[in-house]
């Protein structure tokens, strides 16, 4: 696949840009004219039987899809042939809805891909399944029993937030709303929204206020990560905490969603104490919030007992990677590189 790639990224040199969907898309198109038959990873549905939701793209990410196909053109067009302008808006649309996020043990980006079976996999907010990432294989795991003839479900966002931002973003990306048992009876919302006990408690008003000031705080950090440093970052995340935390208690979803950024800064400027104090708020909710086996909380746990480790405080760091290993070893396999890796992280301090 690479010899695709190699002679565009000679001759752009360092102009060689193309976001990963582009890349993941001239790759599958690539694929498909040397290998037109059905390929190992399609023995239950093929890339072409994917749905595009064509007829439920807004303005908007129709003009996203023209921008991703001027970019492939750009990129890609001395190295390989295109399909028409309405079939490269299908396979764009089909990409999108279909592709996989895939991340390392910590939950930090490695790519994207797509594996046309997996993708056969319908979604629940209670999962009782998890995929992860082997190389380039994704593995499919129970983390539930599962009865003969019972669907299996996947999850393909993440739990933590209340039932309407679940559905807001399923809506937006993949065109459903779900009506799982959590979506239908909300039994987790009230604690995911916890408020602050207080001698005078908030107004339903002032806690609707903050509940859309937090999902503001929260797009306005995201786009601010690609431009704002390190120290405005922090800064965005410190001063939404103190606002918020008049109103909502620390465990509730938006402030952990915030903590959870901050600690991501500390990380990246090698705060490891401030990451650790972040962490430390953050776990107990989350063991809380999220499924029984959960990456999230998996991957949490490696991070704090990384950062004991680090502290040489080697009791709290072997406490905290042992309860990951626990996780991981049902959502990864026994057998995963990331166990024995984190194994060895043991045996070595």
């Amino acid at each position: 696949m690479h010899k695709l790639e190699c002679s565009a990224m000679c001759a752009f040199g360092q102009n060689w840009n193309p976001s990963e969907t582009v890349r993941l898309t001239a790759r599958i198109l690539a694929k498909q004219k040397i290998h037109p038959e059905r390929t190992q990873s399609e023995k239950l549905l093929a890339v072409k039987e994917f749905e595009s939701h064509l007829d439920k793209l807004d303005n908007e990410k129709r003009e996203l899809i023209q921008n991703d196909i001027a970019a492939l053109h750009h990129f890609y067009s001395k190295h390989m042939e295109y399909p028409d302008n309405a079939a490269l808006v299908v396979l764009f649309a089909q990409v999108n809805c279909n592709g996989f996020t895939i991340e390392d043990e910590e939950l930090s980006h490695l790519g994207s891909a797509i594996f046309p079976d997996v993708a056969l996999m319908n979604h629940s907010c209670c999962p009782n399944v998890i995929v992860t990432y082997k190389g380039t294989l994704a593995e499919v795991r129970a983390v539930k029993e599962i009865e003969p003839g019972e669907e299996v479900f996947t999850s393909y966002i993440d739990l933590l937030y209340p039932t309407e931002d679940r559905n807001d973003r399923l809506r937006d990306s993949y065109f459903f709303t779900c009506d799982c048992r959590e979506c239908t009876m909300k039994e987790k919302d009230k604690e995911k929204l916890k408020i602050r006990k207080l001698n005078d408690p908030p107004s339903a008003e002032a806690v609707r206020d903050m509940i859309k000031y937090a999902r503001n705080v929260i797009e306005e950090f995201r786009r601010a990560k690609h431009y704002k440093s390190p120290s405005e970052l922090l800064e965005i995340c410190e001063l939404s905490l103190d606002k918020m935390g008049a109103v909502f208690e620390d465990s509730n979803v938006y402030m952990l969603h915030m903590m959870y950024q901050a600690m991501g800064v500390c990380l990246y400027v090698q705060d490891w104490e401030g990451a650790l104090r972040y962490g430390q708020k953050i776990i107990r909710p989350y063991s809380k919030h999220y499924p029984s086996y959960s990456l999230n909380v998996a991957s949490m746990w490696l991070k704090l007992g990384r950062l004991y480790m680090a502290l040489e405080n080697r009791p709290a760091g072997d406490k905290a990677l042992k309860k990951a290993i626990a996780i991981m070893e049902v959502a990864h396999g026994k057998d995963h590189p990331y166990i024995s890796e984190i194994k060895k992280e043991l045996e070595d301090h």
